[in-house]
């Protein structure tokens, strides 16, 4: 029986069961003791020491259901913040079907609403808690809030820290305080109780906000994995007695469901992006120096939760040349140009071997994939995941080399690895032969006869000067629009900029542009950032 509203039930059920529930402490399990649950744990290495770059990858592991404990953070019913309740309603149903098939599958649910245990003193899930054997040791702050642990000094966090609302619209905001009035609550701290829609079973769960009990039930049920969901990311997530810092402190496997977690942030303050930005870089910060994190989808199948409002493109990144500093340029356009509106994966070359590239079976999630390599071959299933996106009708932009990103000049690939030479032609339409020398200068102009593309609409008109050799890739494809050209004297002018139609229906941009003087000239900052919003574009 599940119990939607978790404040009735007869005084003389809960006395009974807290006298009766020798067996919830470990002397007896679920029918899924012995169950293995697959995980996909993802998270972030640099590239290389003080590089502030770093790999993304995912890496399978088995925990036991019956060793692992969901502590539900602070998915209250009321927050004071207008949009942050809001956000909690709509995670709620999500969040209640991954809990539901988590304790099928013999998973100990902890919900951890703090302030609010006052609301639940006759509930047998808070009365489980506080009869949890006491332990004879415990670890050090077990409760006490956790600004920070060793090794976040690293990297300073990535958003600014807020305790308040996010009063973007202040009318909506005070009339969510006058509400909160009305229903007499404190609208500094309006919590009674958790979220209704996330049921608490009375017979399997606990309930307690007590850094001590939870490490009683922890111990006492010998609970060695710990996955932490709720609110919020960049607060109680990791701050709370029972959250993230203080679980690893205590030596336990943490990891974090990262689509069932929110941030409070105002986009007004640094780093002025969007709220679902802010919590991207929150996760980025908690797979870098915290743990890893996992999706509900990896029990609920289908697509990882999604705010109905968070509309961002996804973009892969993918970076992999040692000619052009594409590793510091992109990075850099992207945090000023892109972060704010759009999803980012960054995926780069080991620093060792360029021909390894972790991480890389990500890009299928994404929606763009920006590709700046330069003469790389792939084992071949991580070729594949290329040759993949190209057959789809993703966006494909691709920056200077990325036109023999996977092709040699005049040699075989080495063993166990594959070239892709057809790429320039199939996925860009282009033809590069080779380039003129560096001290030729070109002057950069817009084609006239496609000066309406979309592309082009809003960019400067005057002509400029790029800051490296010319590429001889004429002629095109039949089918390429070209969108500007280079000109040197005396020789024949060369596209430097054009779209192209796959075979299968899918987008490509691309530019010979993007040596490192460009990325600082407003002309090529504009080209690129209109190249990528109409490649994210599925309607066009």
């Amino acid at each position: 029986m599940r119990m939607p509203n978790p404040n009735w039930i007869p005084q003389v059920v809960c006395l009974a069961i807290a006298l009766g529930c020798a067996s919830a402490f470990g002397a007896g399990r679920s029918a899924a003791w012995g169950e293995e649950i697959q995980w996909f744990l993802r998270s972030q290495h640099e590239v290389a020491a003080q590089s502030g770059r770093f790999h993304r990858t995912q890496l399978a592991a088995s925990w036991p259901a019956a060793r692992t404990a969901v502590i539900v953070c602070d998915m209250w019913d009321r927050h004071p913040s207008f949009v942050a309740s809001q956000r909690m309603e709509e995670l709620g149903p999500r969040m209640n079907a991954w809990i539901n098939v988590a304790r099928q599958r013999g998973v100990t649910i902890i919900h951890a609403p703090s302030e609010c245990m006052s609301s639940y003193r006759d509930h047998p899930s808070r009365q489980r808690a506080t009869a949890a054997p006491k332990q004879e040791e415990y670890p050090t702050g077990v409760d006490q809030w956790c600004e920070s642990i060793p090794g976040e000094a690293a990297d300073s966090f990535p958003i600014e820290q807020s305790v308040g609302t996010e009063e973007e619209n202040p009318a909506q905001q005070a009339a969510w305080e006058e509400n909160l009035r009305r229903e007499q609550r404190d609208p500094r701290r309006p919590w009674k109780q958790q979220l209704a829609t996330i049921e608490i079973d009375p017979d399997q769960d606990w309930l307690t906000d007590s850094g001590t009990e939870i490490w009683n039930i922890l111990s006492s049920r010998q609970l060695d994995h710990v996955i932490v969901a709720g609110v919020h990311s960049n607060l109680g997530l990791l701050g709370r007695p029972f959250g993230v810092r203080r679980m690893k402190l205590a030596g336990k496997q943490v990891a974090v469901l990262r689509d069932l977690t929110d941030t409070l942030y105002d986009p007004r303050s640094w780093p002025y992006v969007s709220h679902f930005s802010a919590t991207d870089l929150v996760t980025d910060y908690i797979e870098r120096y915290l743990a890893p994190t996992i999706s509900s989808d990896q029990l609920l199948g289908g697509d990882p939760f999604r705010f109905a409002t968070d509309k961002r493109p996804h973009l892969a990144l993918v970076i992999n040349e040692s000619e052009y500093e594409t590793e510091r340029t992109v990075p850099l356009f992207a945090r000023e140009r892109l972060q704010r509106d759009y999803r980012l994966s960054y995926l780069f070359g080991d620093s060792t071997d360029g021909n390894r590239m972790p991480g890389v079976e990500l890009i299928a999630e994404a929606d763009l994939l920006v590709l700046s390599v330069r003469r790389r071959t792939l084992p071949e299933e991580q070729l594949q995941v290329f040759r993949d996106f190209a057959a789809s009708k993703k966006g494909i932009v691709g920056i200077r080399t990325a036109n023999h990103a996977f092709s040699l000049r005049d040699q075989d690939p080495p063993a166990g690895l594959q070239a892709w030479p057809q790429l320039d032609r199939e996925v860009f339409g282009g033809n590069y032969t080779n380039h003129y020398g560096p001290e030729l200068i070109a002057r950069i102009s817009l084609a006239d006869r496609n000066r309406q593309h979309p592309i082009l609409l809003g960019i400067d008109q005057g002509d400029w000067y790029c800051g490296g050799s010319l590429y001889r890739v004429s002629p095109l494809d039949s089918a390429a629009t070209i969108l500007m050209q280079g000109a040197i004297p005396g020789f024949p002018a060369e596209p430097v900029a054009w779209t192209f139609q796959r075979a299968g229906g899918g987008k490509s941009f691309y530019t010979s542009l993007g040596v490192p003087s460009d990325f600082d000239h407003p002309i090529f900052q504009q080209l690129l950032s209109a190249a990528i919003a109409w490649g994210a574009r599925q309607d066009r």
